[in-house]
């Protein structure tokens, strides 16, 4: 099982910063990021905080999945929401796994994961702020738009490391990471593509359906028309 909330519990260890106090004994040495692929083309401790990033990030998805697929009302969109977050929880174990057989600690979260992680909890926290001073429609359209913005970056991610792989010589290394990216790329590009074309749509089926405002309307007639879009 992957591990998407990394504490001292599950022995997660980071880097102290001049405003981020780290407990000694889950600090991560300097000299340990040094020896991270060690001896290879590649600057071992970027490469380390870069796939420390993209773990938090994908762990935020998942979190952000599994809150909008219990709260959508909509039961296209609550099975896409639900197929995608165990898509998304399985790329966390495959980075997990990656970083380990190169030599690494998973457990690490580098300070640029500890930014992605703030920014992921932001996008969580963002599709509740407006409940109850919202419709119903108002609301699911705020949780795809959370889903795209979640998506955008993580597509970006693995394509970056995908054409980062392209530039390595051939070994026990590239494979390693051609191996992630080969099981994890084409997912995050459906995953994208999905996210756009449905806003798209759901923008679309709303503009045009006639001049009826969704703030006369009753919530339990609210609820009936969200699920029965896409149908």
């Amino acid at each position: 099982m992957p591990i998407l909330t990394p504490t001292a519990a599950t022995g997660a260890r980071s880097a102290p910063q001049e405003m981020t106090y780290v407990d000694p004994a889950r600090t991560m040495p300097p000299e340990e990021l040094d020896g991270f692929l060690e001896g290879t083309s590649l600057n071992g401790p970027f490469v380390a905080d870069l796939l420390s990033d993209m773990m938090a990030h994908e762990r935020a998805g998942a979190r952000l999945y599994r809150s909008v697929a219990e709260r959508t009302n909509n039961p296209v969109l609550k099975q896409r929401y639900t197929q995608f977050g165990k898509e998304t929880a399985d790329h966390v174990e495959i980075l997990e796994t990656l970083v380990a057989e190169l030599g690494g600690d998973p457990g690490y979260v580098s300070p640029a994961a500890r930014a992605s992680e703030k920014a992921g909890t932001g996008l969580v926290e963002s599709t509740f702020l407006l409940s109850g001073s919202v419709d119903l429609m108002t609301q699911e359209l705020v949780m795809l738009d959370a889903v795209l913005l979640a998506e955008a970056k993580d597509q970006a991610n693995w394509a970056c490391l995908a054409a980062m792989v392209e530039d390595l010589p051939e070994g026990d290394v590239r494979e390693a990471f051609q191996t992630a990216v080969d099981e994890v790329e084409v997912q995050e590009d459906e995953h994208l593509t999905w996210a756009q074309d449905t806003r798209c749509r759901m923008i679309s089926l709303q503009a045009t359906s006639g001049p009826t405002t969704s703030l006369v309307m009753k919530a339990e007639e609210m609820v009936a028309r969200i699920r029965s879009l896409f149908e």
